[in-house]
């Protein structure tokens, strides 16, 4: 399985970029992973950003997010993408996005990752 994600960009603080991830390799049952997005800053460990469920009816956001960010996804289409509001220069960080088999904040439980996009806010 391969996850390629685009939509990162260098943006001004108040600004909206959005993410998408395509998903593809997998010939069987491709809608039934959940996803999720985690995020990196220069100097600091990865960490949760937002997760859905396979159906897309239940859906995880870290604090640091919630209100702001939104994830959605379209099964038919395999994508996950990540609507993101109100930026924030401490939302700049390159951002990847995930598949598993449960919608969680734990990184080591999602099996494939995308290779990241860079998402710049500046002050």
């Amino acid at each position: 399985v391969q996850l390629q994600a685009s939509g990162g960009g260098l943006v001004q603080a108040g600004g909206s970029l959005r993410l998408s991830c395509a998903a593809s390799g997998r010939t069987f049952r491709t809608y039934a992973y959940a996803k999720a997005w985690f995020r990196q800053a220069p100097g600091k460990e990865r960490e949760f950003v937002a997760a859905i469920s396979w159906r897309g009816s239940t859906t995880y956001y870290a604090d640091s997010v919630k209100g702001r960010f939104t994830i959605s996804r379209d099964n038919a289409k395999n994508t996950v993408s990540l609507q993101m509001d109100s930026l924030k220069p401490e939302d700049t960080a390159v951002y990847y996005c995930a598949e598993g088999k449960a919608a969680t904040k734990y990184d080591d439980e999602y099996d494939y990752w995308g290779q990241g996009t860079q998402v710049t806010v500046s002050s």
